[in-house]
């Protein structure tokens, strides 16, 4: 399979991050991991094993242990910076280090969509899931930073004539629901939340990017360094294009939810087709007559 990211800059990046650590910057994540144990509170169970897979941070695992839904959490990340000294296992990311059905429930934060093979990542955690194993994620969705995206594009056609990648492509919540499907879990479900973040400018947006690690790791990146010029044209047409009447800048953050449990047969099932009692025309013609 060809790669879409580079790997190592990927890590190389959000180990900086962590070492250079910006107050507040870490918004996006403490946003899910609050929504994570929102997600889990509403689940009627309650889980043995978890594992938190990949998230950089502890966010996801505190998350999971302030739910009070599972009895032990360990974290696997890409790199030993990464645990900050804490407990946890080192592994290369899309090598998942777990045994068959060895895990009750996976998390997975902001981590899935800088994948190069999600199918394969998918499937993986599937299988270090025991029966009736459930599996939360969320990971940024088509629309986010499509204003960066626009005003990059503009900006280097205008001055170059033709643009290379610069923002990372997304998966739409659409696509997930049915990658969850294939990788062979039941009851998938796959929704989308849209934060909206305003900034003075460009610049501060993109401050903000580093801070996170999140800068473009694509492998099809252009290796010229950009110029100034560019990323001055890119902020005048992000103003004209994605501000407010006050003139500060908009930033999308798509978050795109996935949840999936491994099968069990006491879990639910779709009834077959024709086993209705009662037929649809039936209750139409009841409400009509109402």
């Amino acid at each position: 399979m060809q790669k879409l990211f580079d790997t190592e800059l990927s890590i190389a990046r959000k180990r900086r991050a962590l070492a250079q650590a910006v107050p507040g910057a870490d918004f996006l994540m403490e946003r899910v991991a609050e929504d994570l144990g929102e997600r889990l509170s509403a689940v009627e169970r309650r889980f043995g094993k978890a594992a938190a897979l990949y998230c950089v941070t502890p966010a996801a695992r505190d998350a999971v242990l302030a739910s009070g839904k599972a009895d032990e959490v360990i974290r696997i990340e890409a790199d030993v910076a990464f645990l900050a000294g804490g407990p946890g296992i080192v592994a290369a990311p899309e090598h998942l280090p777990l045994e068959p059905g060895s895990i009750d429930l996976a998390v997975s934060l902001l981590a899935l969509h800088e994948a190069n093979d999600i199918p394969g990542m998918l499937v993986q955690i599937r299988r270090a899931l025991r029966p009736d194993g459930l599996f939360l994620g969320c990971m940024a969705g088509a629309a986010t930073l499509f204003e960066l995206r626009d005003a990059l594009l503009a900006a280097e056609v205008e001055l170059h004539g033709g643009a290379s990648p610069r923002v990372i492509p997304f998966t739409d919540v659409r696509d997930a629901g049915a990658l969850l499907q294939r990788a062979g879990f039941a009851l998938p479900v796959a929704d989308v939340e849209t934060v909206t973040v305003r900034y003075d400018n460009l610049f501060g947006l993109m401050t903000d990017l580093r801070a996170m690690g999140a800068a473009s790791a694509l492998e099809a990146r252009s290796r010229k360094p950009a110029t100034r010029t560019l990323f001055a044209r890119a902020a005048q047409i992000y103003a004209e294009r994605h501000s407010d009447a006050d003139g500060r800048i908009r930033a999308t953050f798509s978050l795109v939810w996935m949840s999936g449990w491994t099968p069990d047969p006491s879990q639910q099932k779709p009834l077959k087709p024709g086993s209705a009692q009662v037929s649809l025309a039936r209750i139409l013609g009841d409400e009509k007559g109402r």
